[in-house]
């Protein structure tokens, strides 16, 4: 299981569990020296390669950070699916412009995993959650169905 609490304030660098290279977008991008990111309540992306714990700008990388406020507890296999997921959204897009947009299309994508994963039992939520608010729906129990 992947531990992703530092502390319920901690920084979430840190908690990076996945790293893409993109060379096919690697000439795509439309801008200057600015992390493009895209932010869902349960996935975090960033144009940034994690260098001594500090987000630095990356031309041909993407920086995966998944569930910043440690709502579920992640068994490997259900980070596995992310990670791979991720790397089928992110193969997906080759040739294509990187832009705000498909950065929050992937990451949409990979909310609706994340709701699958928990829907099926492969996820659950931590009780030790700062705020326990239940964002993806009940949990699912016999007592409930």
């Amino acid at each position: 299981m992947y531990n992703f609490n530092d502390g319920p304030y901690s920084s979430p660098l840190p908690r990076v569990i996945a790293q893409v290279h993109l060379v096919p977008w690697q000439d795509r991008f439309a801008m200057t020296e600015i992390t493009i990111k895209c932010t869902t309540r349960h996935v975090r992306l960033f144009t940034a390669v994690v260098a001594n714990d500090d987000l630095v700008f990356s031309r041909d990388h993407l920086t995966l950070d998944l569930d910043p406020d440690n709502e579920f507890i992640w068994p490997d296999e259900a980070v596995d699916k992310v990670q791979r997921r991720f790397q089928e959204l992110v193969d997906s897009q080759a040739g294509n412009e990187l832009t705000d947009y498909n950065l929050r299309r992937i990451g949409s994508d990979l909310e609706g995993t994340i709701r699958a994963l928990l829907q099926a039992g492969k996820l659950s939520y931590n009780p030790d959650c700062r705020v326990l608010n239940y964002s993806m729906g009940l949990p699912r129990t016999p007592e409930l169905l």
